[in-house]
Parts: structure tokens; sequence; C-alpha cells
């Protein structure tokens, strides 16, 4: 790694010099802040050290020049005993780290690998960040169907506020994704989002993994202990599974949602935070607020956009595109075919798993192939033809019997609710024209929403 070290002392700098070429740095010295000003606008160096206190510019003013040309650049600052205050003001400004004089060769090296470690985290840390904006902006969500379109022009807007989020649907809809895209796509980006899954936790613990807990507020408690929602201040924090919560804790998210702040546990002093909260849930919450299980109070602050992801076997019209992205995603640039049945198939099936076990699938189905060609082989037994028999399509036949009319009436709604209310699909699924399947709404008296 490439050194450039500045400082007015010549045989401190030749003593640090020789160590650090000794350990394989390359090294060039200045004297004076103006000519290490002018050296590093040159080159390109990996580490600066610099001195605090020289005769013509101070380290400081090596500092604030350093970081505006380059923020990347580990930036290490010497001190003189005693003046500990500037090199804590030099770490304010960004420097990464500084070493008191006198100092060893030992704590010289230690001090610039802790200093290069960090900013190697902080580097990967914020290829990751923007790694993840870009992989849950908007755009790159499916949504081919009306209902999904609807959902993310709703996600879009929502996002740009800062407006409490409740994510209703069943499990494997993507209730995560949404919360992601969220975060993403709002001012908030560039703080954190914190992931708790309430019932995972357990609950004696999840008041303290939530809001912290001060030195000795119960048995095992050695040191003071931030919570969830001081890791997401200034970031959002996403509460999965939100009607798991138990009642005395509903009340305390009220108050952060209401107050923007709370206490630890065991504590006294209430904690401020700019937190902004999304919650999910596969519960019925207003049926949980009707039985007393859930706060009424809460359910309101936290629905002030609430968004209702529908089932997969509602949005069958995005089962294609889903099987094209999937494919993309784990398999990049190899050329899979997949025959018309399989995709028939794929959107006759229920899935109560929605597109996690849609995933899976596809997964599998990919594991199967012959020569990257995907049948009906290659399906799950419970999802191919044979598994829809006709149990799966039974219609219950009073005693008295029951007119056809009256079957293709349940037959065709059923296939419209399967489809979202698509005439076009829904003609596809029945294998009849569209203009057949219109005839015959029209006849039975169906009314398709749109």
């Amino acid at each position: 790694m490439r050194v450039l070290l500045i400082d007015d002392d010549i045989n401190l700098g030749k003593v640090i010099g020789y160590q650090l070429e000794k350990y394989g740095y390359e090294v060039d010295k200045c004297s004076n802040g103006t000519d290490g000003i002018a050296q590093f606008k040159k080159n390109a160096y990996d580490i600066v050290i610099s001195d605090i206190q020289m005769p013509d510019i101070s380290g400081i003013d090596v500092l604030q020049e350093v970081r505006r040309i380059n923020k990347q650049v580990v930036v290490i600052m010497i001190t003189a005993f005693g003046s500990v205050d500037n090199a804590m003001e030099a770490c304010r400004l960004g420097a990464d780290d500084y070493i008191s004089k006198p100092f060893g060769q030992e704590q010289l090296f230690f001090t610039i690998e802790k200093a290069v470690r960090l900013r190697a985290l902080q580097s990967e840390n914020l290829e990751l960040r923007s790694k993840l904006k870009d992989k849950f902006r908007f755009e790159n969500m499916v949504a081919n169907s009306g209902a999904m379109q609807n959902i993310l022009r709703i996600t879009q807007k929502v996002a740009a506020s800062n407006a409490s989020v409740i994510i209703l649907g069943e499990s494997g809809t993507g209730k995560e994704l949404i919360a992601r895209a969220i975060h993403y796509g709002s001012p908030r980006k560039d703080k954190s989002l914190i992931t708790v899954n309430c019932p995972s936790i357990p609950d004696n613990l999840l008041e303290s993994e939530l809001f912290g807990h001060v030195k000795g507020a119960f048995t095992g408690a050695i040191k003071d202990r931030i919570g969830k929602f001081e890791q997401a201040n200034g970031g959002t924090i996403f509460l999965d599974e939100i009607g798991d919560l138990r009642e005395e804790l509903q009340a305390k998210l009220l108050r952060v949602l209401q107050e923007q702040e709370f206490d630890r546990v065991g504590g006294t002093k209430p904690v401020k935070v700019d937190v902004r909260v999304i919650a999910a849930t596969n519960q019925n919450l207003l049926e949980l607020v009707k039985q007393k299980k859930f706060r009424e109070d809460l359910y309101y602050r936290l629905s002030v956009v609430p968004i209702n992801l529908p089932a997969l076997r509602k949005r069958t019209d995005d089962i294609p595109f889903l099987i094209d992205f999937f494919l993309k995603r784990f398999y990049g640039e190899q050329d899979y075919t997949i025959s018309g049945e399989v995709i028939s198939a794929l959107k006759l099936y229920e899935w109560p798993g929605n597109v996690r076990e849609l995933e899976n699938v596809i997964e599998r189905m990919v594991t199967l192939a012959t020569d990257n060609k995907i049948t009906l082989n290659d399906l799950p037994e419970y999802i191919g033809l044979h598994g829809h028999d006709a149990a799966s399509f039974a219609i219950k036949i009073p005693e008295e019997g029951i007119s056809l009319d009256s079957i293709e009436r349940l037959v065709i709604k059923e296939m419209l609710e399967r489809t979202g209310n698509n005439q076009s699909q829904t003609a596809r699924m029945l294998q009849i024209p569209r203009h057949v399947l219109l005839y015959r709404m029209k006849k039975l008296g169906i009314e398709s929403e749109h």
C-alpha cells in the first residue's frame, strides 16, 4: 500500500518511513502541509499519516483538503502528548484514527491496520447498500397483473412520504420485499433498515430487543444495550408479523409512533428517535381488534397507508413473468424452455405458499430438466396435471339435482376469481374463445369487475 507521510519533524519522519518500508509499504515523505497537499494531488495514495501541529498549515487543514479530494483514503493523525482534543476534532472532521507521541512501532502498525480494516468494511458496506438500492428498485419488481401494478403505484407514492405503512397478505406474497422497496425508494435510503420478526423472539426478550435495556435491568443485563429502534434511528424499522405482538408491547409501540420516544428496559430517561415504522402481518388485524387482541388505536396509527398484497392464485397473469424473473436470477444466461402445459398447470394450482412456493418449484424443475427443457414430468406430482383430478374441481350436487347453468356459473365465477377477473386469461383457462366467455357471462348474469 502507498503511504504519504507528512511531518515537520524530519528525524521522526525518517524513523516512521523506515519502519513502514521495512514492512512493505511504499512511502513518500513531506516536511510540511503545503508540500503534502501538492504531493497528494499528484499521486494516488492508500494512506495519509499527518502531524497535526505544523508551521505552515495545520494537519486539520491537510485533512480537510485530503477529504475534499478523496473520501475513501485512510487518514491517521499524529498528535503531541496533551493535545488529544485536537485529535478528537480531527476524527470528527473525517480522520480515521489518531496516534499520540511518543509511540512505538507496534502501536503504529496496530493503528494503521485497524484503520485500514475499518475503511475496508465501510467501503464494503457502501457497496452492499448500493446493490440493495439497485435490487429493490420498483422497476425490478414483477407486476404484470392489474392488482400488482396498482399496488406498486401506491407503494411508490408512499415511499416518498414519512407515513407508517401496514402490509397485509398471506405468507410468501412478498411483504418484506415491498417493505424494502419502500425504504430504498425513500429519503431514508442511506440510513439503516432494521428488520424484526416478532414471533421469532421469545416474549421475555422482545421488549429488550426492540427498546434496549440498562445495566442491571434484569439478570444477565451486565451492560447497557441499545435496541432495534435506536439502531434504526434516522432510518426504517420493519416489524414483521406484528399481529403476534403482546399487549404491553403494543402500548410501547404506540408511544413510539405518537411521541417518537421510549424508555429502555429498566431506564428512567426517555430516548428520542426518528424512525419510520413499516409493519406486516398475515393475520386479519381488524378481526383481532374486534377480539380485543390488538389495540384499535395502534391499528389506525400503523395503517395510515394499508397495502393488501393479493395471493398468487389471484394474480396468475404474473406467473409467466415470475418464472422468467427467477430463471434469470438463479441461472443467468442459461436458456430454458417451458412447455405451455406446464404454464397452464402452474396457473391452475392454488399456491398456498404463494411466490415463495413458486420460487422453490422453479428451482426443482430446473434441477430435474433434461437439455434445459421443462416439461410436465418435472413438476411436483401435486401440481402436475395428474394432480388436478376431479376432487380439485368437485361441485357438491344436492340430492334434488342442479342445473347445468348453475354448474357453469360456478365454474366461470371460480375461474374469474382465480385470474383476478381477467377475461382473456379466464377464457384460455376454460379453453374457449373470449367472445364465447362474454356471451356465456351475459347469458348467466355474471358481472366481472374491471
